[in-house]
């Protein structure tokens, strides 16, 4: 769990219900359903109508990588690396056929078992960097969903405001209505401010982040497995990785 995140969330809970409270207003002046239908509903929609379906499941399922982001070891991945170098230069390449299917990440088996097979260099960074390309260009377009939402959100809080102010302007014939029909105008404002700025653009910031570490710890792992193809020397293939940990 990214204890960042959760630190985040609660500080920015308390900022907001904090202000409200110091300023007067309350917590119940931040209540209001009418808002919430406006911003986030409207903010999903616009969503919706902006995203094919396969990249909004992705981003889905990316979501869970704001509170609990994919482990990164590098070192451990090194590790792993020169490993498979010296149990390839005493049993040969044959010898990692044990470790293929022992690998969980399907990245990492594919490029082992390429190595297996004995796949030439040329090959092995061709197809495996075609592979990162492309994994990074759909998390990246599904990191993009929450970046977008971060952009739709003020501007449907701002239709929220001047429709509530719509409201406020047909009762102008009450003033005991006008001070809580303009607060409630402005809190849609709030809304859509506050979760673009709050949630949804720091959201799609965690996951880019996540989503270049991941990207270039499988680029460590190409380098590592064409060394292993050309015979190199352990201990130059540990050298030569540990520069993508600077």
């Amino acid at each position: 769990m990214d204890i960042l995140t959760l630190v985040g969330l609660v500080l920015a809970l308390a900022a907001i219900i904090g202000g409200s409270v110091l300023k007067g207003a309350g917590v119940a002046g931040l209540v209001s359903g009418a808002a919430f239908v406006i911003v986030i509903v409207g903010t999903i929609a616009a969503i919706f109508v902006q995203t094919p379906m396969a990249t909004f499941k992705r981003a889905l399922r990316l979501v869970g990588w704001v509170f609990r982001p994919p482990a990164h070891d590098g070192e451990g991945l090194i590790r792993r690396v020169i490993d498979w170098s010296n149990t390839a230069r005493k049993q040969g390449l044959l010898g990692l056929e044990a470790q293929v299917e022992t690998q969980r990440d399907p990245f990492v088996r594919k490029g082992l078992q390429m190595l297996v097979d004995g796949a030439e260099p040329d090959a092995i960074r061709a197809t495996l960097e075609i592979e990162i390309d492309a994994i990074e260009h759909h998390d990246q377009a599904a990191a993009k969903v929450f970046e977008s939402m971060g952009i739709y959100a003020p501007t449907m809080g701002l239709i929220g405001a001047v429709l509530g102010l719509m409201a406020v302007m047909q009762n102008l014939n009450d003033p005991s209505k006008l001070g809580t029909g303009i607060a409630a105008a402005f809190t849609a404002t709030i809304y859509g401010i506050a979760s673009a700025n709050l949630m949804f653009l720091p959201a799609a910031n965690k996951l880019k982040a996540a989503i270049g570490h991941q990207s270039r710890e499988r680029e460590m792992l190409v380098e590592g497995l064409i060394a292993i193809a050309r015979g190199e020397n352990p201990r130059n293939i540990e050298s030569r990785l540990k520069g993508f940990l600077r």
